[in-house]
């Protein structure tokens, strides 16, 4: 999707909004303490961890982060969805990635040298995030070495993760693209039907599948014409991913 605006332009909130309120298990503290990066902390290096982190809201559109800033913290989503995105030297936006609850993000900064962000972090709602500072984090890996494994195994999965994003993004078929993108959200793979929300509006889904909008509304409109998809607003419902597969194939 083109939008030759700089994100410098389009957004004129305060970047940050500060939220003195501690992390508690109806808001995301059961989520933080299941997380990768966190479950193999002891009791109480994860509470000064949370110790030294802030709690910020974010209205919607608004900026977490700019494209090539330094990078001195990482993020774990209390509520709400965030958009990660990039600017090219044409201005030309491309997302790359939608953060939903219970994740976290730009924790590559912990290893980066020098940490900057490699894109923009937009809040597409309301959101809440917990802002970790990275050296805080970095001292606990140097005194837990097991807590260093845990956050490898961690970037492995991710690593994984993302030769499967580039996967999709080397088919050359914008409907094939976008069949396997329906697939993915699938909670059992494809096996049995079901019904899927989409995580970004429809025009940022295309954007992140490297399609104009207008082609994916009419990528859309031919699978529901062809009854391999229903759809209500952002969720479709899938009745045969398996037919679905076949056609991409």
């Amino acid at each position: 999707m083109v939008i030759p605006h700089s994100a410098e332009s389009r957004y004129t909130k305060p970047v940050l909004v500060a939220v003195n309120k501690p992390l508690d298990e109806e808001d995301g503290l059961e989520k933080l303490r299941s997380h990768a990066l966190f479950r193999s902390l002891k009791a109480h290096d994860l509470d000064h961890l949370i110790q030294q982190s802030r709690r910020l809201r974010l209205g919607h559109h608004q900026l977490l982060y700019r494209q090539d800033r330094p990078a001195h913290h990482f993020f774990f989503v209390i509520s709400g969805r965030l958009r990660l995105y990039r600017l090219d030297s044409s201005g030309i936006d491309r997302t790359l990635d939608s953060i939903a609850p219970g994740d976290c993000f730009a924790e590559v900064m912990i290893y980066a040298d020098p940490p900057r962000y490699a894109c923009y972090a937009e809040a597409l709602k309301s959101s809440e995030v917990l802002m970790i500072p990275v050296k805080a984090y970095q001292e606990l890996l140097n005194q837990h070495p097991e807590y260093a494994q845990a956050a490898l195994r961690h970037y492995a999965m991710r690593a994984v993760t993302r030769f499967h994003d580039l996967e999709i993004m080397t088919v050359q078929s914008a409907r094939d693209r976008l069949i396997r993108y329906l697939i993915d959200l699938l909670p059992n793979g494809g096996q049995e039907s079901g019904e899927v929300e989409l995580p970004l509006p429809k025009c940022l889904v295309a954007s992140r599948l490297a399609m104009q909008p207008e082609t994916f509304s009419r990528i859309l409109a031919d699978l529901k014409a062809n009854g391999l998809v229903r759809v209500n607003r952002s969720k479709l419902f899938i009745s045969d991913p398996q037919r679905l597969i076949a056609i991409s194939q």
